[in-house]
């Protein structure tokens, strides 16, 4: 039929059917199938691209054709897109589990499903990309796909730990098991105190021990460097046994330092699971092992599970969210506590899921960091901000200056200067208005960067704040040397205990006037409690952000809250 690709729709309501071929048909040619068992056989010969299948059906319902199609190679790259209700959120986490691409919910909203089954198939396209450019550049190793063990160790290696222990697991369907997942803390350490050698001979010892903790009942491999992984009937060894025999081996090496192994442990649900997926649960129980968790492993859990879901939704979404404009600037004032007017205020990004609500930074910007979408979100924040300045200048007898963040990433960006001075031009502001906010953190990770990319802003006209000083490692050299127009010092500084908050004041009251002294002005965030405002003021602290004045608010209600409480001309 004209070339078009094949869709295949699985569901045993037949207005659901008539609703997806209407938002399809024009695109693919449309196969149907009222239940599970009909879509495994119409899949059998035709060349389908893209599966819609519904996971409650009668004869065989979804999570048994994704099983199905777990178990033959030929459906391994067919993209699935599972249908459920928005009851079942449940479902819809254990078909991704299972091996679906994406879900959608049903009652079905025209713009997500196409969207949702768009970006499924770019998806797979990519990885089809990926995996063909793959195995160009792994020519060489494909002539040696027979050879099973890492060549240092003599464990299995990666794809063989992988194969041997779906394996394992599938032939004995009645037994439970559990993956587990080894590293050794701090092992670059151990290597640049003593020799290759000994930190080679250190990841032998593991190994053997490790296979001889498998038996005939495991398998054991090594993944990388310094990590390695069990499988295991559930407490074929208990994990206290298993990690002292793991630390007796190795000390009997004699080796002049503490040699740490910690675990993450994922007791397997479903055996059909991909190997590699049971190990990221596993290794991100790792990552939840407290450092004074004298145990040194931990168990997977669910609410894990719920996190990662969440990561992967946050990820997933990100683009169709900037795009949608989910994510809302909020504005947090900064109060002169002197003549009570608001003399600046900080633009902070939230994000309005349609179906999650509010994400809170901590959740999403950690991992735009990562993954360097946060330099897209910061100028997504930067134009919005200094729209709303250009607004404002035609409602207040005074301007308005309001500081927006600049994340560590965006100082590799060689373009970083002039977009923000292109943007002052093109809503006609003043530089001085739109202010940068730079965490101590981006500065202590290069400082070089940091500190003449900031000169150069400086030069240019902006303003530029350090935010969240004292939280991490300042001194007197970055005082001395990173030029700024103001710090932003976080009142929890003064918290503690008695000892602790006294040390904390005498701090700041030493730190307000050699700020001063330095031509820097200080903004105190964090400010909850009119104790804390008295106590501010009397050390000559002026300028305050915190609850204790405003929470960060939308746009419209900062705007009332600007005419209610007046505006101050901009200092400095």
């Amino acid at each position: 039929m004209d070339g078009k690709k094949k869709m295949l729709i699985a569901d045993d309501a037949k207005i659901n059917r008539v609703i997806l071929r209407q938002f399809f048909q024009e695109t693919y040619e449309i196969i149907e199938a009222a239940d599970g068992r009909e879509a495994v056989s119409r899949l059998q010969g035709a060349d389908v691209k893209v599966l819609l299948l519904d996971l409650t059906m009668p004869e065989m319902d979804g999570f048994e054709v994704l099983s199905y199609l777990q178990s033959h190679d030929e459906y391994a790259e067919l993209p699935v897109v599972a249908m459920t209700t928005r009851d079942e959120s449940d479902a819809g986490a254990r078909s991704l589990e299972m091996g679906a691409r994406d879900f959608i919910t049903k009652p079905f909203h025209p713009l997500i499903v196409r969207r949702r089954v768009q970006n499924v198939l770019a998806e797979a396209e990519n990885q089809w990309r990926q995996a063909l450019q793959l195995a160009k550049d792994h020519q060489i190793r494909e002539m040696h796909r027979f050879i099973e063990e890492d060549s240092l160790t003599g464990v299995y290696n990666r794809e063989t730990f992988y194969r041997k222990a779906a394996e394992l697991m599938q032939e004995n369907e009645g037994t439970d098991y559990e993956v587990i997942y080894f590293n050794i803390s701090a092992f670059r350490v151990i290597n640049d105190l003593f020799r290759v050698e000994t930190g080679n001979l250190i990841l032998k010892t593991a190994a053997y021990y490790l296979r001889a903790a498998a038996g005939t009942t495991g398998v054991c491999g090594r993944m990388e460097a310094d990590h390695f992984a069990l499988c295991q009937p559930v407490r074929a060894i208990q994990m206290d046994t298993l990690m002292q025999g793991l630390d007796s081996t190795v000390q009997s090496l004699g080796i002049s330092h503490n040699v740490v192994f910690c675990a993450g442990v994922y007791p397997v649900e479903n055996i059909y699971l991909p190997v590699d997926q049971m190990l990221d649960r596993a290794q991100l129980a790792l990552e939840h092992i407290d450092a004074s968790d004298a145990k040194r492993y931990c168990v997977y859990d669910s609410s894990m599970r719920d996190r990662f879901l969440k990561k992967q939704m946050i990820l997933r979404d990100m683009e169709f969210a900037l795009q949608e404009k989910q994510f809302q600037v909020y504005y947090q004032p900064i109060y002169d506590q002197k003549t009570g007017k608001i003399a600046s205020a900080e633009a902070l990004v939230r994000w309005r899921h349609p179906s999650e609500g509010l994400i809170t930074p901590g959740d999403f910007v950690p991992l735009f960091e990562h993954n360097g979408f946060i330099v897209r979100l910061d100028r997504f924040v930067w134009e919005q901000t200094a729209r709303f300045l250009a607004q404002l200048r035609e409602e207040l007898p005074v301007p308005l200056s309001l500081s927006v963040n600049v994340s560590r990433l965006n100082f590799y960006n060689e373009n970083m200067l002039d977009r923000l001075e292109n943007l002052s031009k093109k809503y006609g502001l003043a530089p001085q208005l739109l202010r940068l906010e730079v965490t101590e953190g981006a500065y202590a990770e290069n400082v070089r960067q940091v500190v003449e990319t900031s000169r150069a802003l400086r030069a240019r006209g902006f303003r530029v704040l350090i935010d969240d000083f004292g939280r991490e490692a300042s001194s007197l050299t970055m005082l001395r040397d990173f030029p700024v127009d103001f710090l932003k010092f976080d009142c929890g500084f003064l918290r503690g205990g008695d000892a602790e908050a006294a040390r904390g004041r005498a701090v700041l009251e030493g730190l307000v006037p050699l700020v001063e002294r330095l031509g820097t002005g200080i903004v105190i965030e964090g400010v909850e409690t009119r104790e804390q405002l008295a106590y501010l003021a009397s050390i000559g602290c002026r300028y305050i952000q915190g609850y204790v004045y405003a929470k960060p608010m939308p746009q419209e209600a900062f705007r009332k809250l600007l005419q209610r409480d007046g505006v101050e001309a901009p200092a400095g």
